[in-house]
């Protein structure tokens, strides 16, 4: 089983400046992958075609049963779930096709079940509140929760709702997320920091 920290990054409306200005400032050798969760739903993502100029690491589209690495960026595709199966990410129909989205508390709780790696779940500008719900189970599993700071957020509605959770440890700027990011890397010492919860994953 892989350990490495996966840092889960949700967003949406104003996510996109958010992405950018933390990518610029991550090293690309910190053996760290970064999972980016924008939630739509109306159109397919383009981020894995706009982030590379801004990361020396690869940038990919998440498909099914895709290997987790390692010092590579991931984007979830539109109008999908996303869960971790051992070393591999699965993807499933949108569990909640309407309204607003919750695919980034989806995907933390997956994580948080099924990867005994450390986890850093980030929630930057948008809309709504996903994410949140999954803020204090991350916490109490010993992962690090962080929240962009809401006057840097084109739209500060996600962050502040995580902030809301009570189990936010951080409150942040983009760029100083990615100091924190950086300081987790190197305190990564190959060892689970917690045991899932559960012993075999969901299959989606």
């Amino acid at each position: 089983m892989k350990n490495f920290p996966i840092v889960c990054v949700g967003g949406s409306a104003g996510g996109l400046d958010a992405y950018i200005r933390l990518l610029k400032n991550l090293p690309a050798d910190m053996g760290v992958a970064i999972v980016i969760v924008n939630h739509i739903t109306l159109f397919p993502t383009q981020l894995h075609t706009l982030l590379p100029q801004y990361t020396q690491m690869p940038v990919e589209l998440i498909t099914d049963r895709l290997q987790v690495q390692a010092n590579r960026v991931y984007i979830i595709p539109a109008n999908r779930d996303l869960h971790v199966d051992g070393e591999d990410f699965r993807l499933a129909p949108i569990s909640k096709p309407r309204g607003w989205p919750d695919v980034i508390t989806v995907f933390l709780t997956s994580l948080s079940q099924c990867w005994t790696g450390k986890l850093v779940a980030v929630i930057v500008s948008g809309l709504d509140g996903d994410g949140s719900a999954a803020m204090c189970t991350i916490q109490a599993m010993g992962g690090t929760t962080i929240a962009q700071k809401p006057s840097t957020a084109t739209e500060p509605d996600m962050p502040e709702s995580a902030m809301a959770s009570g189990c936010i440890d951080f409150v942040l700027s983009p760029e100083d997320i990615a100091q924190e990011i950086i300081l987790i890397a190197r305190a990564h010492d190959g060892t689970a920091p917690h045991s899932p919860g559960a012993t075999l994953c969901p299959t989606p």
